[in-house]
């Protein structure tokens, strides 16, 4: 059996229509190639490992993280006159590139502080 007969019983069979590989039609068909990825150089590399390799073990370290991180994108807003919505500002958080390391070390700061310190953190919620 070759690489054709292969496809089109494939094709056949996830379609649940049955073809006959000798009533099938010849194509020449090629495989498909994806581009390889091509090797991206990210500046901001540097950055995002120093920030998941902060350690947190301090208690006033914790808390000044906690703080002056936020829990949600502050440029959130509804703009309102006279009780009713004129636009929605959607969270531009997203669009910091190091969004996701900012997030885990805070979430690392409350983690620490609520299992090692014993602390309430619903304050930082």
């Amino acid at each position: 059996m070759n690489v054709l007969d292969y496809t089109v019983q494939n094709i056949s069979l996830s379609s649940w229509v049955w073809i006959d590989s000798v009533d099938a039609p010849v194509t020449n068909a090629k495989p498909v190639r994806r581009p390889s990825p091509k090797p991206t150089f990210d500046i901001l590399r540097p950055l995002r490992q120093w920030l998941n390799q902060v350690e947190i073990s301090n208690p006033k370290l914790a808390h000044r993280l906690c703080k002056v991180i936020p829990a949600q994108c502050p440029f959130e807003r509804d703009v309102k006159l006279f009780g009713h919505t004129l636009f929605h500002i959607p969270p531009m958080c997203k669009l910091n590139p190091l969004y996701e390391e900012v997030v885990m070390l805070r979430f690392r700061a409350l983690c620490y502080l609520a299992d090692e310190c014993g602390e309430d953190v619903t304050q930082y919620c």
